[in-house]
């Protein structure tokens, strides 16, 4: 996959290099490529995970239908990720927080159980200090993140200690729709969010002040744009947009304007730019059409259904997904490039990185797998980028913003 990837790349014209000043580097052979990309650290800072994930049903110590589980990030060399706890957005009324909270809790202790029956291969950092000390042990680095903090209800002052005692070094502050805290990216008309980003609430400014406090890192991926400013204003410490996009390369509202990404550059924080496919290019409306029709015919479409398909139809599924992405017009590691060139023509190379959201929608062709990590190497060597800046972008960048963040907290 690696060589043709590089041989197919080596057609294709280059973004950055109007931008950037870089020259196209000499097409590099598949174990070159290997040998620069096993030299660097690399940190992918959104991976989800599923239902019942580290039980007996689904195992990452094994080769999994996941995206990303241990034997795949050794494959690929993927040294690090944060692993998200996760919940979507529901209804701001005690019910709906009860069941946020409940599905915290769970995602939570599976991570741990993920993290203590594999401690010869993966622990749990909470310090940049504690990532590269496990690194350099030659174990995997597993972080905490967390994904839409409204399941924390209005009990803030109680939730966020608790959480950065528990690991967690990042907080987005709202997922789509609208919460008590601010706006989203993506406001959910249908409840009666305004189509205008209302900014952070009382309470908003309240969470960002206690992340800063106990050192967890404000993340405005999914976050409103007016909302996000205001959080970048007010916070004392380098943000994070964990899973993102540049605006003005595909226009979509999970995506950064130029006027976010400086104001990220500003604040000394990282953006993180995601492989997902329907926030990095205009997706085929037949390719579209054509997976919801197999997601159907396979009962993928409900809510369990996968839970309740069999190894055999499971795997059936993902040999014709892969056949449906090969037949339609794809989004590639290509396209993750082209956002991360503008973005690092815009905020600079220190204020940028890269990012999966594997397990949670993302992957494009050439990184659709942890398995496929080098292959983002390659395509960015081929662009021109030094060792050293990739070493930034897969990492280091992210490094640099915990520490800053660990500096500012009080608590």
């Amino acid at each position: 996959m690696l060589r043709s990837l590089l041989t197919a790349a080596a057609l294709t014209p280059l973004f950055c290099a109007a931008t950037l000043s870089q020259e196209p580097a000499a097409e590099l052979s598949e174990l070159e490529v290997r040998e620069i990309h096993d030299r660097l650290f690399t940190l992918d800072t959104h991976v989800d995970i599923p239902t019942g994930y580290a039980t007996h049903t689904l195992d990452p110590n094994t080769w999994t239908r996941l995206q990303v589980d241990l034997p795949k990030m050794r494959a690929g060399g993927l040294d690090s990720a944060f692993f998200i706890v996760y919940v979507g957005q529901g209804p701001l009324d005690d019910e709906g927080y009860g069941v946020a909270r409940a599905r915290a809790e769970e995602t939570y202790q599976a991570i741990m159980r993920m993290v203590r029956a594999n401690p010869e291969r993966i622990a749990l950092a909470t310090t940049a200090d504690e990532v590269e000390a496990i690194h350099e042990s030659g174990r995997l680095v597993a972080l905490i993140g967390i994904e839409n903090s409204y399941f924390m209800a209005e009990n803030i002052e109680e939730e966020v200690p608790l959480w950065a005692a528990r690991g967690a070094r990042y907080a987005s502050i709202t997922h789509f729709g609208n919460n008590q805290f601010g706006g989203s990216s993506n406001p959910n008309l249908s409840t009666g969010d305004p189509v205008e980003d209302p900014g952070l609430t009382d309470l908003g400014r309240r969470l960002v002040e206690l992340l800063n406090d106990h050192g967890i890192m404000v993340d405005i991926s999914h976050v409103g744009p007016q909302t996000s400013l205001e959080a970048i204003r007010m916070s004392r410490a380098p943000v994070i947009a964990s899973h993102s996009g540049a605006r003005a390369v595909y226009d979509h509202p999970r995506n950064l304007t130029d006027e976010l990404l400086e104001a990220v550059r500003d604040n000394g924080g990282v953006v993180q730019i995601v492989a997902f496919r329907s926030y990095l290019r205009a997706i085929d409306a037949g390719l579209t059409a054509a997976i919801a029709e197999l997601r159907s015919e396979y009962g993928l479409d409900t809510p369990g259904g996968w839970e309740r398909s069999t190894p055999q139809s499971r795997a059936e599924y993902q040999d014709r997904l892969a056949a449906l992405r090969e037949e339609y017009p794809d989004a590639t590691v290509a396209d993750m490039a082209d956002h991360i060139d503008h973005a690092v023509s815009v905020a600079g190379i220190d204020h940028v990185g890269i990012v999966s959201d594997f397990d949670g929608g993302g992957g494009v062709r050439g990184w659709d797998n942890a398995a496929e990590t080098a292959n983002v190497t390659a395509e960015l060597l081929r662009r021109g980028y030094s060792e050293e800046d990739m070493a930034k972008l897969w990492g280091g960048n992210v490094l640099r913003v915990m520490r800053a963040v660990e500096a500012a907290a009080t608590r």
